[in-house]
């Protein structure tokens, strides 16, 4: 372990003394693309199954198998590709990403946009975990958590103005339109990743033995054990938030819009707080503080089911803690086995696929049996469940301290 932890000094000294400014903005912007990519189904699910003639349970299986396809690849590829220098490994995988998102925009019919889905999915689900790794590497040991959370606001940005401008071009251009516009950002990402980021980045390698050693770290099983329950309760709703408005309260595109941008710029918000607070209060604190106001907005949105007032305001309280709260499981990966960060965030990573995939599924079987008030109540259970668990996780203080 003295060995691993001699690695990791030596490479965030090295990476440090020769990143150039703004590489971390770099890679905050390449969790942009990663996030569009992710969500983009979400935003124009009711364009998707009119044009391609397939039902809304069907077109949310573009999430459900994305999920499913992302957790297996996270921590397949963090271990196939851990020796690869870190700058080539995430410009390569976004410019998967564009090309996928344009190859996306010409899809004849429903099958063939899933296997392009798929496919760009099975490399890109590298980006995130790999990213969070490289923040850990280019800042001094003290910055890392405000760094990692600064690096994750790209998906806040997704979600803030990445999938309200998706829904609003997919209702009034198009589908493919608004799948041409991400796999044009992805190109720009790529870009400035290559420009800002500086060569020789290399973490600590991924071999048998980190799996293992992870397994047997108890903090770092329960944390993934909250990452999986936060994104499940989520995605039971988020999947099919849009058609549930509709149906529900009668909104329309507009307005179904609006909540996706309410969303995202809470994301955002809280993202930002989240950086600024994390150093002093700790990540425990702050995960337990931002997950709450998670559970606080499903609770919200399930009580005010059919009132669109009532439910757009639970979505602001929502989103304050979607992205803060697994921003905050990756600094807290990072902090219990530091050697071994690009290894658990990628598991990380993998979990929250799960959790999509669970959610999302979940969410689809609902709807499909009209069980819509339901949706609330399930989301409710598991985010109620994830706190609890945050709670469990509470660090121990050394008795030394207490005297």
């Amino acid at each position: 372990m003295q060995m691993h932890e001699n690695f990791w000094y030596k490479a965030i000294m090295t990476a440090h003394s020769a990143s150039p400014r703004f590489a971390p903005t770099a890679l905050m912007l390449g969790n942009l693309v990663t996030g569009c990519s992710v969500l983009a189904p979400a935003g124009v699910l009711p364009e998707l199954a009119a044009e391609l003639d397939v039902s809304i349970r069907t077109t949310g299986l573009l999430i459900t198998f994305g999920a499913v396809i992302l957790c297996i690849c996270s921590p397949l590829t963090a271990w196939l590709t851990s020796r690869i220098d870190r700058r080539r490994l995430l410009a390569v995988t976004l410019a998967v990403f564009a090309l996928g998102n344009l190859a996306s925009s010409v899809a004849p019919g429903y099958a063939s946009l899933l296997v392009i889905r798929l496919g760009m999915l099975a490399v890109g689900a590298l980006y995130t975990p790999q990213a969070a790794g490289t923040a850990a590497l280019i800042v001094p040991a003290e910055r890392r958590g405000s760094s990692i959370a600064y690096v994750f606001l790209g998906w806040s940005l997704a979600a803030a103005v990445g999938l309200p401008l998706i829904t609003f071009i997919g209702s009034h251009l198009g589908w493919r339109m608004a799948y041409l516009l991400v796999g044009l950002v992805g190109v720009v990402s790529c870009l400035l990743v290559v420009w800002r980021l500086p060569n020789g980045l290399r973490g600590a390698p991924v071999e048998l033995k980190t799996w293992v050693e992870l397994g047997r770290n108890r903090t770092v099983v329960v944390l993934l054990l909250i990452t999986t329950l936060q994104m499940s309760g989520q995605f039971v709703v988020f999947t099919f938030m849009g058609p549930l408005l509709q149906t529900l309260t009668g909104a329309d595109a507009n307005q179904v819009g609006l909540v996706f941008a309410l969303y995202g710029v809470a994301g955002f918000v809280g993202v930002i707080v989240a950086s600024r607070i994390v150093d002093s209060w700790g990540a425990f604190r702050t995960s337990l503080l931002f997950t709450s106001l998670i559970l606080t907005g499903i609770v919200g949105w399930t009580v005010g089911a059919g009132t669109y007032p009532m439910m757009a305001t639970a979505v602001v309280v929502w989103g304050l803690g979607f992205a803060s709260a697994n921003s905050m499981q990756q600094v807290r990966l990072v902090s219990a086995a530091p050697p071994l960060a690009s290894a658990s965030v990628s598991l990380n990573t993998s979990v929250l696929y799960i959790g999509q995939a669970i959610g999302s599924a979940i969410g689809g079987a609902l709807f499909a049996q009209n069980l819509l008030g339901s949706t609330g109540y399930v989301a409710t259970a598991f985010v109620a469940m994830a706190v609890l668990a945050i709670l469990s996780s509470r660090p121990r203080v050394p008795v030394a301290a207490l005297a």
